[in-house]
């Protein structure tokens, strides 16, 4: 519900916004589903001005699951053909070989400090650990700002920091009072360690 005012705010900026489609993570939804959802997308927001959008067209980012595989990428794909989103599926085993192949592909491993899809995607994470489970990746300011720089480095289309502010994780880079600003400025100076 929050969307349009999302836009809305982001217009007079350069700041984009695009949707994150998590349903895939948890089902396998038919390609009539897709594209119900995909319909409804497009017509309500993948106009909007500040939504993203690369060569003309607007981006969607698409979760996955473990066991997914190329059924998953001919699903997309072929649910995608009527309304030409720039389509970036979440990465699985093999995915590099399907027939099908989507616009472009990202890995969402918060757990891992960093990730190379190149020359997909490059992500990156502070550190992660779900609300009432141990740590899975501590965090390291001097291993971030190496990260960071990896990154930018790789040449990857899409440079991926996990995350803002999910805060139940563990993964966030948003400036506290308990963590400072130390992992967000490190993005900012292209992971350069500020002078003493």
């Amino acid at each position: 519900s929050r969307v349009t005012a999302l836009l809305d705010e982001a217009a007079p900026t350069s700041f984009r916004w695009t949707l994150y489609y998590e349903a895939e993570g948890s089902s396998n939804p038919s390609v009539a589903t897709i594209q119900s959802d995909l319909s409804w997308i497009a017509s309500r927001y993948a106009g909007h001005g500040a939504f993203l959008k690369v060569a003309g067209r607007p981006v969607i980012f698409v979760y996955g699951d473990p066991g997914d595989s190329c059924g998953m990428a001919d699903r997309w794909v072929e649910a995608n053909r009527p309304y030409g989103f720039y389509l970036v599926l979440k990465v699985f085993s093999g995915y590099r070989t399907c027939s099908s192949q989507p616009n472009s592909w990202h890995q969402y491993a918060p757990a891992k400090a960093a990730d190379a899809q190149v020359p997909h995607s490059y992500s990156i994470a502070p550190g992660f650990w779900k609300a009432r489970e141990s740590v899975r990746l501590a965090r390291d300011l001097a291993r971030w700002r190496t990260n960071v720089r990896d990154m930018i480095g790789s040449g990857a289309r899409w440079q991926l920091v996990v995350s803002w502010n999910e805060w139940g994780e563990g993964t966030q880079v948003e400036g506290s009072s308990q963590l400072g600003d130390a992992w967000l400025e490190s993005l900012a100076t292209n992971g350069v360690e500020p002078a003493p």
